[in-house]
Parts: C-alpha cells; sequence; structure tokens
C-alpha cells in the first residue's frame, strides 16, 4: 500500500467510471485535498483506492474504497481498509456501506447505525418552499455558528469539511429571532448538482431549506443523500426519487448529535 497521490487522479476516476459511480475527476481531486488516501498498484497501474477524512480527533469517516474488478478477490480490500485504519489513530470510523462491501466491514468490526437513502432524477419542477420565512443567503460570517450547529447536529467536529464545502458551493441558512437553526449546501457534483449536508430541528424545516436549492437547479440532475424515511417519502413526491439504500456502519461508538438539530442529509455519502 503507497498513498495516493494527485498524479494518480486520472486512474482513479477511470476505476470509478468502470463501477458506474458518478464521481468527476474534480470531485476525486476534491476528495483527496480533503482527506488522505491510500493506494493499491500491480505493475505501476492503479488498481484500489481507499479515502478518509479526519474529523478532529475522535471521529473520521471512509469511502471511494475501490477495487479493480479484475483485482477483486485477492485481498486488497481487506489491506487498503486496514491501512486507512491504521492512519486514523483510533478514531471512531464511520462509512456508508454498499451491499458488495457489506461483509468486508462486518469482518473488519463495524457494526450499522443507520440507512441512507440516495435520490437522484433530472428536476422537473420547482417544489413548493413551505416554512421558507427566514431562510437567506449564508454569509462568511455565519461560519462560527454554522460550524456549531452542524457539531450539535452530527455530533462530530467538521470544521474544515465545512470550510472547503461553502468556499466551492453555495450556502443558505434558516434564521428565527436572530439566531441560526438550520443550514444547506449544494455544489457541482458527479452529473450534476449535489444538496448536501441540511441540518434542521426538524422536517418541515429541511423541506424547506432543499426545496429553496432545488429551486436553482430545475432542469439538471439533482442529488441528495438522506438519513430520515420521512424526508424520503417527501422527495419520492416532489421528482427525485428514491434510487438505493445504504448501511450506515461504524467502527467505536457512533456520533451522537443533540435533540435540537438533525443532519437530514449529507454532504455525500463518503464525507457523510
Amino acid at each position: 500500500m503507497i498513498p495516493l497521490r494527485a498524479g494518480h487522479l486520472a486512474q482513479a476516476h477511470g476505476l470509478s467510471a468502470e463501477l458506474r459511480w458518478p464521481y468527476r475527476e474534480e470531485d476525486w481531486r476534491f476528495a483527496l485535498e480533503l482527506g488522505r488516501g491510500v493506494a493499491a498498484e500491480h505493475e505501476g497501474e492503479l488498481v484500489g483506492t481507499a479515502l478518509w477524512w479526519p474529523y478532529e480527533e475522535t471521529f473520521a469517516s471512509c469511502g471511494m474504497i475501490i477495487v479493480k474488478p479484475a483485482h477483486q478477490g485477492r485481498g486488497i480490500g481487506r489491506r487498503l481498509v486496514d491501512d486507512l485504519l491504521r492512519q486514523a489513530q483510533g478514531r471512531t470510523m464511520i462509512l456508508n456501506s454498499t451491499v458488495e462491501g457489506r461483509p468486508l466491514y462486518d469482518r473488519l468490526g463495524f457494526v450499522p447505525f443507520g440507512e441512507v437513502s440516495q435520490h437522484h432524477a433530472v428536476l422537473a419542477q420547482a417544489p413548493a418552499t413551505g416554512e421558507a420565512a427566514g431562510i437567506r443567503a449564508f454569509r462568511p460570517r455565519d461560519l462560527d455558528a454554522v460550524r456549531a450547529l452542524d457539531r450539535r447536529a452530527s455530533g462530530m467536529g467538521r470544521s474544515r469539511l465545512l470550510d472547503a464545502l461553502f468556499a466551492i458551493g453555495r450556502g443558505i441558512v434558516l434564521e428565527r429571532e436572530g439566531r441560526i437553526v438550520g443550514y444547506a449546501c449544494v455544489r457541482r457534483w458527479g452529473r450534476g448538482v449535489v444538496i448536501g449536508p441540511v441540518v434542521a430541528k426538524d422536517p418541515a424545516q429541511a423541506k424547506a431549506l432543499i426545496a429553496t436549492l432545488a429551486a436553482a437547479h430545475v432542469g439538471e440532475f439533482v442529488r441528495i443523500d438522506v438519513t430520515r424515511d420521512d424526508l424520503s417519502q417527501w422527495l419520492d413526491g416532489i421528482g427525485l426519487p428514491r434510487v438505493d439504500r445504504v448501511a450506515s456502519m461504524v467502527r467505536g461508538d457512533p456520533p451522537r448529535g443533540a435533540p435540537d438539530a438533525t443532519l437530514y442529509a449529507l454532504s455525500n455519502q463518503s464525507f457523510g
């Protein structure tokens, strides 16, 4: 196993394309710059990848774990994940597992603690915004409040992730009585845009945030990965059908959010 480097990214994009994963090379670059990666090579060819992202000293997420189909069944995936777990130095690790990856993660001591529903489609019309009062554009001075709210919702310190997302995406916040109680972000990713993270106090607020961002992308491919079935049903109804469901898994004690803030949608399945 060797470090995944920028020079690998064209080949890494080829690996994900072979599996029909929607990453662009720009998405790979963003992910690697934000985190750390492990690579497997065979005769100078990249045949496996695994990335992880530290959330301070307690938690981390991992993803983009790929082994080239022609090289599967040789223990490469196990060695990639073993190496990133060693690098993570005892942090609690979270991931979202495909059906194919689940046996490996079971063997490595990961256990399920939730589910994520993947929704996507070309959005045909703007959804009703519902409780949109108090929603406004994100301003740089909101960042500390958004970081604090995200920590309450996710149970993790994800400031570096948020800084990176708001630097490349469009953010909005929900303000009540001068206090930020929700936020959401949309950015270019994959075949179009991805909406997430989305943090709010309740489903009505989450729907309003999602609808506000989605309205600017009618006619485009929109993806969102959500953690709640009630939100999943609503997305089906506005023209963003569920296309997959994955297991959220953890190695260690799962992060716990506060009761007044919920992480309704992920930035994507890899970052959490």
